[in-house]
Order: C-alpha cells, then sequence, then structure tokens
C-alpha cells in the first residue's frame, strides 16, 4: 500500500492489510444494471458469498460500484470544453468529463479541489478505483505562442541541476504553505521534443516527504498558437514501462482545432509567450503561489484495500455475469 494515499471516504473508513482493491470485476454488471435503472445489483449467491464481510467493508464495496457506475464513459471525437482543442480516443482507452474527473481526483485520490481540468483519460481496462490504475488529466493554458527555437539547443544535464535547485530553495515556502517538501530526483525520462507535430514530453523521478514510493510525473506538451495543451500521467514510478509502452497512443489523441495550430500563428496579432522549450520544462511559468508548480501535481492518495475475499467475490461476480 502507497504510504502517501489518503482514505477517500472517511465515513467509511475501510482499511485492512490483505490485499489491494480492484473494482473492475464488478464495475461492467454495476454500469449495466444502472444502465437498465436497477438500484439492488446484488444476488442471493453475492449476500451469501460477502457475509463473512464487515459491514465497513460492504459499505465500501457499494460506495465504489456506485462510484465506478456513475462515471460516464466517453469514446471517439471529444470536443475538449475550451472548443480550441479535441481528443480522437480509441475503444482501449476512454474520456471522462471534467465534472466526472473533478470527483475521481478529490473524492477516489484524495486531492485537494478547486483545480479544474478539461478531463481525464484512463486505460479502458481499469476503472480508476484500481490499485493499478493511472490516468492522465488535461489542461489548456492560453499564455501565447511558445517558441520552439531553443528546443534543439538546451542542455538537459544542466536544466536538471537548476531545476532540483530550485525544488529545493522552494521547499521552506512549501511548507509554510502546508505542502509536503519535494525532493527531484531526476529524469524518469528525459525531455524530448517532436519539431513536427509540436508536442513535448519528458518526465520526472519525485520524492515526496517521507515516502517510501517515489512519485512519476509524466509531462505532455501540445503547442498551440494561443496557448498548450497539458496532459499530466498521475501514476507511480513501479508504472513507467506501462505508461512507455502507451505514449504514443497518448500523444496521437490530442489536437487543435483549425484556427488554433501551432502553423497557424500570425505574429502580427498574436500573442508571444515569455518562455520557450526550456521554461515548459522547467515548469516554473506554470506556479500560482511563489514557488514550483509541482505543489499543484495530481497524487493518487487513495488507499483503501479490502479483505482478498472482497476481490475474489467481485471476480466471482463478474465471472458469474459473463457466463449468464
Amino acid at each position: 500500500m502507497k504510504s502517501r494515499w489518503l482514505l477517500p471516504l472517511l465515513a467509511v473508513g475501510v482499511l485492512s492489510a490483505a490485499g489491494p482493491l480492484s473494482v473492475s470485476a464488478w464495475a461492467e454488471p454495476a454500469q449495466e444494471a444502472a444502465a437498465m435503472g436497477t438500484e439492488n445489483v446484488e444476488t442471493e449467491a453475492a449476500e451469501s458469498e460477502a457475509a463473512d464481510l464487515t459491514e465497513k467493508e460492504k459499505e465500501y464495496m457499494v460506495w465504489a460500484t456506485q462510484f465506478v457506475a456513475s462515471l460516464h464513459r466517453q469514446t471517439g471525437e471529444i470536443q475538449l470544453p475550451d472548443g480550441v482543442a479535441k481528443l480522437t480516443v480509441p475503444e482501449d482507452f476512454y474520456y471522462l468529463s471534467p465534472e466526472d474527473a473533478e470527483r475521481v481526483l478529490t473524492e477516489a485520490w484524495g486531492n485537494p479541489g478547486g483545480q479544474p481540468t478539461l478531463g481525464m483519460l484512463f486505460p479502458a481496462s481499469v476503472t480508476p478505483l484500481d490499485q493499478g490504475a493511472w490516468g492522465v488529466t488535461i489542461e489548456y493554458s492560453e499564455d501565447g505562442y511558445v517558441s520552439d527555437e531553443d528546443a534543439h539547443e538546451l542542455n538537459y544535464a544542466d536544466l536538471l541541476k537548476d531545476m532540483q535547485e530550485d525544488t529545493s530553495a522552494s521547499n521552506e515556502d512549501r511548507a509554510a504553505a502546508g505542502f509536503e517538501a519535494i525532493e527531484l530526483i531526476g529524469w524518469a525520462a528525459q525531455p524530448y521534443y517532436d519539431s513536427t507535430s509540436h508536442k513535448l514530453h519528458w518526465a520526472q523521478e519525485l520524492k515526496f516527504g517521507e515516502a517510501e514510493e517515489n512519485t512519476l510525473n509524466y509531462n505532455i506538451r501540445v503547442l498551440g498558437r494561443k496557448g498548450y495543451l497539458l496532459m499530466n500521467f498521475v501514476a507511480d514510478m513501479g508504472q513507467l514501462r506501462e505508461i512507455e509502452q502507451n505514449l504514443d497512443k497518448v500523444l496521437a489523441m490530442a489536437e487543435f482545432n483549425d484556427g488554433y495550430r501551432y502553423d497557424q500563428f500570425d505574429p502580427e496579432y498574436d500573442k508571444m509567450a515569455a518562455y520557450g522549450i526550456g521554461g515548459l520544462v522547467a515548469g516554473k511559468v506554470l506556479a500560482k503561489t511563489g514557488f514550483l508548480a509541482l505543489a499543484l501535481v495530481f497524487l493518487k492518495k487513495f488507499g483503501v484495500v479490502i479483505l482478498g475475499g472482497a476481490v475474489a467475490l467481485g471476480a466471482r461476480l463478474f465471472k458469474r455475469k459473463k457466463a449468464g
């Protein structure tokens, strides 16, 4: 269990050391039942098998099932709420609206509210409550046209050293603001800029406070005429390889609409950003409280685990549903 994670619902308070939670086993039956207007998805057999669970564990399973069933998964062409860009989401992923994304980030993953997004992406094989889940937050910054002239001149070793020093220097202010200290361990993936698609990506390995497991901060920036899309993976270091395997798919999903594309920049009318590729990677341009924007990194902080028997119960229910 991740030592940083918090309980998503204090009223539920389910905590056991036996095994990880996975709700994908019963998510599909719950979603189908919700679509038919059926409130009770338990069968007599399920009730019998669940008899040895505590009331708190049963309560959590009900909440988790209802939570997952309430999320509206979307695929295909998605026009993002700001109107400047779109996603083309394949069947092996799904998109959640800003409203659903807010619920995942706050109710399920324990992040503070007030950090709106344009939605989130998830692999189709998981729900946001699964132990191995990872997602991609989507935001847009209309901060002007970011010149890429410096992209192939940057010394990323020097840039990393500067970023590590800035991160360390910011910790006093972070502590005063109620945040944990951050240590920037290094690149998990060195920055790479594709000058044809105007897409930039890189990854950092971070240590938050006294956490036993480091955090993966994997970033994508899609450059446009008036600003850029921010697409950030919310995951753990152990999921780096899986994310790298899916990186090209995620990169391919996002495109600016006509009139907002990078190559449509008009220097006579359009605003220029005050920084280039190096500034985007360094992250200082996103700071909102006088120190690095790493304070605003979303985390998976839910720490609910239930008995292995409950997970097995969910799996049996799922198999029974398929067999029927």
